[in-house]
Order: structure tokens, then sequence, then C-alpha cells
């Protein structure tokens, strides 16, 4: 069986300073336009090409994240090959920052959500976990991607699950109405993947999304500026998330919290 440390060591054969075990985490992206205003906002500068993805590191030593992006599309398979060698190369925890489609009429484009679940509806979180119907985040980085996003803030940010699947356009009307019913809030394509994975490798993960469109009411996405001002907000948060967990373990680190 392939594994990723062999990955990494195949990329500290050509750089030795490949680790990212100094740093408090990873915040994976999934929006070109959000990576641009990250590096910009947090002057952040490229690393070498260490994983199949765009990575930066802060030109300071806060915040002590790094950003990763150029994911293409995203989708569980892509994201979870590089959460695996993400990982492998020291990445001690992981926030994904995304847009996710609304399962409910009564949430709007820029409107935030933490998720605290996720509908196993792809194939990659099967590979790692026993079976069952959902995948879950970290519970404590959890809490502080809560407390982050709901202080100071007047931005409208619910938690609730997720529903994670491979095919977009083959979400239909009778699985929009059925997962809603089941207390779902959105339709997203990686969560469920990112959770197992970080399970498996016993590494702390968290996702949130700001609210880009609706399977609801069949509403478009739009270039609405909420959109984007909603994601650097969960941007923000997942630094702090991070840098705050990473302060609690730094030094003595012995793996998730039960989630």
């Amino acid at each position: 069986m392939a594994d990723p440390s062999e990955h990494a060591a195949y990329i500290r054969s050509g750089h030795p300073d490949a680790r990212l075990d100094h740093l408090d985490g990873v915040v994976l992206v999934y929006q070109n336009s959000l990576l641009r205003r990250a590096q910009a906002t947090y002057r952040l500068q490229p690393l070498p090409r260490w994983c199949s993805a765009d990575l930066f590191e802060p030109h300071h030593s806060e915040p002590r994240v790094a950003v990763c992006g150029g994911l293409g599309p995203g989708g569980a398979p892509g994201t979870a090959l590089v959460i695996e060698q993400l990982i492998a190369l020291g990445a001690r925890a992981i926030a994904t920052v995304g847009t996710a489609a609304t399962l409910r009429p009564t949430l709007s484009p820029g409107d935030l959500v933490i998720a605290n679940r996720a509908l196993r509806d792809e194939g990659t979180s099967h590979h790692y976990l026993p079976p069952g119907r959902y995948t879950h985040p970290d519970t404590t980085l959890t809490a502080h991607l809560t407390e982050a996003l709901t202080v100071g803030t007047d931005r409208r940010t619910v938690t609730g699950g997720t529903w994670t699947t491979d095919a977009l356009y083959r979400e239909t009307e009778a699985e929009v109405a059925h997962y809603a019913a089941c207390g779902l809030l959105t339709a997203d394509m990686e969560a469920a993947a990112v959770f197992a994975v970080a399970r498996h490798r016993a590494v702390p993960a968290t996702a949130c999304f700001a609210i880009a469109d609706s399977l609801a009411d069949r509403r478009p996405r739009t270039g609405d500026r909420t959109i984007n001002s909603g994601l650097d907000r969960l941007l923000a948060a997942a630094l702090f998330a991070l840098t705050r967990n990473g302060a609690r373990t730094r030094g003595h680190y012995d793996g998730p919290s039960s989630a």
C-alpha cells in the first residue's frame, strides 16, 4: 500500500527543510480569489511545491498557520490526497474554508455555517473509516472556530450538518428535501472526507462554509459581495482557531479530542 510518508521522504530528498510541524496547522481554501486576498492580507510567502497544491506560510511568526490553495474544483479525493501529504509533512491540525449550497430557504448568500457533522455520500471516507452515516470534526478545534465566529460580528452564523456528495449535477429535489428534513443545512464536496482522513491520522480538523447558492429554491450562485466577505471572515476565524488550538497543544500534542 502506498503511504504518504513516501511522498514526504521524496520531497525532503530535494528540500530537507520541508516540514510543517513548527506551525499550528494548515487552512485549505478552495476559491482562488480568497487565496489571493489571503496572500495580500496576511503577507503570505510561497513555499516550494511540497504537496499537490499551492502552499504558503506567514511572512512573520503570527499567525503560525500555513494556507493551502489551488486545489482546482475541489472534491473529496483530491482534498484527501493533499491533506494526507500535509499531515505527512507534519501538519498538526487542518481547517477548511469554502462555499456550500444551502438546503434551507432560510439561509442566504454570505451566511456562515460551521459543520458539526458530514453525511458520507462520497466515496473517499469509506476507505478510511468503518461504515457509518456521518463523520465528525474535532470538538475542541470547532469550539475555537465557533468562538471566533460568534464574538464581535453581526454576520449570521449557524452550526449544523452538511451533505458531502461527489455528484453536483445529481442532487435531486427528493434528496434535498430528505436531507433537509434530517436536519442538514448544506451540501458540499469535501467535509466528510476531510474529517475521515483527519480522524484516521489522529489530527484535529474542522470545516466551515459561506453560503453561495441554494438547492432549496434552485437559486444559482451569484457574484454577491457578501459571499467574498463571508469567506474572508471564515478565513480569519480559521486562523484564530488553529492558533488557539496550537497554543493549547504546542510542545505536547497527543492527537485530537473526541468528536
